[in-house]
């Protein structure tokens, strides 16, 4: 029982002396406001390319749900609005 707490002990703490803090790290900070703004764009951009993705995927899987019935009357309707509006322009 005591080696076991010993070695959980010991365990513990290489763990905590593992993990340092982050912000105290050279690498990982950027140094001027133009690589800070330079991460944030590139951040962004990412996570707006998963986010394009991710509603691509979903809207694909909703089509592939639909029965061939709905999909040909959603197309109908499409080519229908874009005739009238088409007509309305001219």
């Amino acid at each position: 029982m005591k080696i076991k707490t010993i070695l959980s002990a010991f365990l513990l703490l290489i763990a905590f002396s593992l993990t340092d803090c982050a912000s105290s790290k050279a690498g990982k900070t950027p140094s001027t406001v133009e690589e800070a703004e330079a991460a944030l764009a590139k951040k962004h951009k990412k996570e707006a390319k998963a986010a394009k993705k991710a509603k691509k995927e979903s809207e694909k899987r909703y089509w592939d749900m639909q029965s061939k019935e709905a999909k040909k009357s959603v197309k109908k309707n499409l080519k229908r609005q874009k005739k009238i509006a088409k007509q309305k322009r001219k």
